[in-house]
């Protein structure tokens, strides 16, 4: 296998960081991926940080195991909690890292007012009040960490009245008050979006950073000369804990049939 054939690896705390794979497959489908759900421990948004950077040291090192090239950080918190280190640690490996689309919010908005929804663990990180100080100057942030959201999208309770109920209960205050562009900081929420723009309604705009990610990792591996021609082999999944709604909700997302490989116990 030569080096531009090698996978990209991409982890997450579950099934949230699909919605970057979804992203990635679309815009570079001659690489093939790696995915790793860390099912045993979600969700991250909640754990410190240290904790953190030891499940995504553990998930790193599993990847470069199967040879991957490149790793997504295709989770905000992880993002937050673990990329920085996660570079020191393995400086010859190129990570590419999700963060609060703050910037297109802050441009995207009209009414100076930007819905940011994401976890307690990105909220409170440095990468966050750097974003802030460097994008959002001129605009107010309205923040909610959308505590249990995202262990109802693991149940597969995307459409539910519960959930919807759910999402506006918080992002009704946020409309109240003269928000017009709405921002998902965590992987998991685009697999609610669109419950979400039904309550925001067509005015409004909805941001999924997931796109920008995988335009980042094709400048990567083109900059590094490591894109691949043509595909290796299929597609492959791995999660730390039970399977759940793993499979299904990832075949319904990819458009194509995801089948877990194993359960892997870091």
């Amino acid at each position: 296998m030569t080096y531009t054939r090698q996978p990209v690896g991409l982890f997450d705390s579950g099934i949230g960081g699909l919605t970057a794979a979804y992203a990635i497959i679309r815009e570079l489908p001659q690489e093939q991926i790696v995915y790793f759900g860390d099912t045993a421990h979600l969700p991250y948004g909640p754990q410190p940080a240290e904790t953190i950077r030891a499940y995504s040291a553990d998930i790193t090192a599993f990847l470069l195991q199967q040879g991957c090239k490149a790793i997504v950080v295709a989770c905000n918190t992880a993002t937050a909690a673990a990329l920085n280190y996660l570079r020191e640690r393995w400086p010859d490996v190129p990570f590419i890292g999700m963060e609060p689309a703050v910037k297109p919010g802050a441009h995207a908005t009209r009414s100076g007012k930007v819905g940011v929804l994401a976890t307690a663990g990105t909220f409170k990180s440095q990468r966050y009040a750097s974003l802030m100080h460097r994008y959002a100057v001129n605009v107010e942030l309205l923040e909610n960490p959308c505590t249990g959201l995202v262990e109802r999208i693991e149940a597969g309770q995307l459409n539910s009245p519960e959930t919807e109920a759910f999402l506006r209960s918080i992002l009704a205050p946020m409309l109240a008050v003269g928000a017009d562009t709405f921002v998902l900081g965590c992987t998991h929420y685009p697999f609610v979006q669109p419950l979400i723009e039904k309550i925001v309604g067509p005015d409004a705009t909805v941001i999924n950073p997931a796109p920008a990610i995988a335009r980042q990792l094709r400048r990567v591996l083109e900059e590094r000369g490591i894109r691949s021609a043509e595909r290796a082999g299929p597609h492959r999944f791995y999660i730390s804990g039970p399977k759940g709604n793993f499979e299904s909700l990832a075949s319904t997302l990819l458009g194509f049939e995801v089948r877990v490989e194993a359960e892997v116990v870091l």
